[in-house]
């Protein structure tokens, strides 16, 4: 028998090649490992979630029945996003939502639905971009374009500049135009300008608008918040029923585990379309959804308090971080984090030519490891190559992701300049 040549070509996710290689390390268990490869926040999910959580078996399973749902999941579930957008101001009443096994499902839902299998009109995208876009895209043989974003010395990413894109757009013909106003892998925030800019370009080209919101909140810069939710006509003439966004119980509501992303658009015809094609599956994760279901009756002050209170303890935590690297490894570059819950790290300056983040990744999973007062450690790490369509332009660069908590992160850079230091001293 032989295997498939996609299984051949396939290598694990830039986010958990290192998980994999620490787990088949033999000394594991005497090692405190830092796991800044993945956003797997290590926080309490939202009160209402985990009232609901502790219920599960007394109230709403209490027989033992765990039935299928309907496939575009629970109307509780379903209107748990909506009621979301409604308490961050946004107006939901042309939304149509469902719900997906995490956003990940969500987003190759929407790569069937804009784009189809074996595309000839591709996707354009912002490089880099998280994974799972390029992964699915290549899964379903779906060209990408890209313009790409560059790191300055000052740690600085260059600014997306809508003439390219729309240049992008007539040359190459793309199905719609993906972004993450809160980006991911990058930490950028998109402000809600850039957002009309492109939607006017999607609207002069009849093309999809998707918007990747999974860290709508968590914002640093601004004092508005961005969406495609908040365009409507008047801004943007024809805009409606052509926006599609993915959306997720993980990140602002810290249920990495639950498995809950959502698909909303104001297209009933994608709508209706992706709740048949979702019918394969049968349905995303009941007890994810009876959980999650909890946030369809929150008033939206709390909402809003909690919303509040997760961008300011990401805005102080994630600065303080950034400083801290800076500190530790003098002459490596770090980008400001605007948005989510990431930064760069760039050692372009501090390496040799031949260095590849990669290699250094595995070092730390495989074999490194640092004393820290009578305890071993070392830190799982992202590739940004992996977020990147050319891998080169990432090679000299690591995502960190701000997910464990403050105390056990910032050990993490005295870890990382040990680590890094031992390293290129091989």
């Amino acid at each position: 028998m032989k295997l498939s040549q996609h299984f051949k070509n396939r290598s694990p996710s830039s986010i958990r090649r290192a998980q994999i290689k620490f787990n088949q390390r033999k000394d594991k268990g005497s090692i405190d490992v830092i796991n800044l490869a993945i956003g797997n926040i290590s926080m309490p999910i939202y009160p209402a979630m985990r009232k609901r959580l502790t219920e599960l078996g007394t109230e709403r399973f209490s027989d033992g029945i765990i039935k299928y749902t309907p496939t575009p999941g629970i109307d509780e579930a379903r209107n748990a996003f909506l009621n979301i957008l409604k308490a961050e101001g946004l107006d939901s009443t042309s939304i149509l939502s469902m719900v997906t096994d995490g956003g990940s499902a969500a987003m190759e839902l929407m790569l069937l639905g804009v784009c189809g299998p074996s595309s000839k009109r591709p996707l354009l995208i912002l490089d880099p971009t998280y994974t799972n876009y390029t992964e699915f895209s290549k899964r379903l043989s779906i060209p990408t374009i890209s313009t790409t974003r560059v790191i300055d010395q000052n740690g600085e990413f260059s600014k997306i500049n809508a003439k390219e894109i729309e240049s992008l757009v007539i040359k190459h013909d793309p199905a719609g135009i993906l972004f993450i106003p809160y980006d991911n892998p990058t930490g950028q925030f998109l402000t809600q300008d850039f957002i009309v800019k492109i939607a006017k370009i999607a609207v002069k080209h009849d093309i999809w608008l998707i918007s990747d919101e999974a860290y709508r909140s968590l914002y640093y810069k601004e004092e508005i918040l961005s969406s495609i939710w908040s365009l409507n006509e008047e801004t943007v003439k024809g805009v409606t029923g052509r926006r599609i966004s993915i959306e997720s119980a993980s990140k602002v509501w810290n249920a990495c585990g639950l498995r809950i992303g959502g698909l909303l658009t104001d297209n009933k015809e994608f709508h209706e379309k992706a709740i048949s094609e979702y019918t394969a599956n049968l349905c995303a994760n009941a007890l994810g959804q009876e959980i999650f279901g909890a946030m369809a009756s929150e008033p939206h002050n709390k909402i809003q308090k909690w919303e509040e209170n997760q961008r300011e303890y990401y805005r102080l935590n994630l600065f303080d971080l950034k400083t801290e690297f800076q500190k530790q490894i003098p002459g490596l570059i770090v980008t400001q984090p605007e948005a989510a819950i990431y930064f760069i790290l760039d050692f372009k300056n501090l390496v040799e030519e031949n260095f590849h983040a990669n290699d250094f990744i595995d070092y730390c999973a495989t074999v490194g490891k640092v004393d820290l007062n009578g305890n071993l450690h070392t830190l799982l790490l992202a590739p940004m190559s992996g977020f990147y369509i050319d891998e080169k332009i990432g090679k000299c660069q690591l995502r960190v992701a701000m997910v464990d908590t403050p105390q056990r992160m910032r050990l993490a850079p005295k870890i990382l300049s040990k680590l890094f230091t031992d390293y290129v001293n091989e």
